[in-house]
């Protein structure tokens, strides 16, 4: 993945964590970052993907990156997470709750099983990051979750995924509310289609069930530019947001 030119540098001297942050959105989103000038962790389950996404964040300019290993599910390893970007940089300034997973299936098939193994990623680890930024992040920090149109507008067979989502918006909203009096900016992005492997394994896509423009895909750059804007000082006054980065697909009649 290659970064586009940044001028601006809003993340000079802070510290970001990025969850997912080895692959699609997540690193687009780490490499803009850095180039920003944002200390970077990325925080996936993948360790030889993190390997390969570090190398590409240091060389769109990231003053630092780390990784480690974090299935966002389990609180432990959040906690774990957050100590760890503490220990390398010495503050935490942002989270990207990025991570996410799908499952395909008719909702009479879906079991108590695939519930709890979307909610545990989808909903519940931003939750936790959520959390500890509460306990362990100081006055000016921002959380950026990573919704979907999904929370809107959603298709057959991903039921949970949708559930998860829409729920992730209610979780921002109220997490602005009582991250305010902390310093503590809470928004989220909703992508539509856009270019990853998550889009392109999509078996309803490649069943026909679900049918996209081409124009309405979008890059993980477009979504970068959006949480970048959310996570900096430019969106100061914005909290509790929950902003479309959809190429306008909901937006037709």
């Amino acid at each position: 993945m290659n970064a586009e030119r940044v001028e601006c540098r809003r993340f000079e001297g802070k510290t970001v964590i990025v969850t997912g942050g080895a692959s699609g959105i997540g690193l687009a989103t780490a490499i803009r970052l850095g180039a920003e000038g944002a200390k970077i962790i990325i925080a996936d389950l993948s360790l030889e993907k993190s390997k390969v996404a570090a190398r590409e964040v240091a060389a769109a300019g990231s003053p630092g990156v780390s990784f480690i290993t974090c299935d966002v599910s389990k609180e432990a390893e959040v906690r774990k997470c957050v100590s760890f970007a503490l220990e390398k940089t010495g503050r935490w300034d942002a989270v990207v709750n990025n991570a996410g997973l799908m499952v395909f299936k008719p909702l009479e098939e879906h079991t108590a099983e695939d519930w709890w193994r979307v909610l545990n990623v989808d909903l519940l680890g931003a939750f936790f990051f959520t959390r500890e930024a509460f306990l362990r992040m100081e006055g000016g920090g921002a959380i950026v979750n990573v919704s979907s149109i999904h929370a809107i507008e959603t298709t057959p067979h991903v039921a949970s995924y949708a559930a998860a989502k829409a729920a992730l918006l209610s979780l921002t909203r109220s997490a602005a509310i009582e991250g305010k009096p902390k310093g503590i900016r809470v928004n989220a992005v909703l992508p539509g289609a856009i270019d990853t492997p998550m889009l392109n394994e999509n078996p309803n896509i490649k069943s026909g069930l679900e049918v996209i423009n081409k124009n309405d895909v979008g890059r993980p750059e477009d979504v970068a530019a959006v949480i970048a804007f959310l996570a900096s000082p430019d969106a100061a006054f914005v909290q509790g947001e929950s902003l479309l980065a959809d190429g306008g697909r909901l937006a037709r009649l």
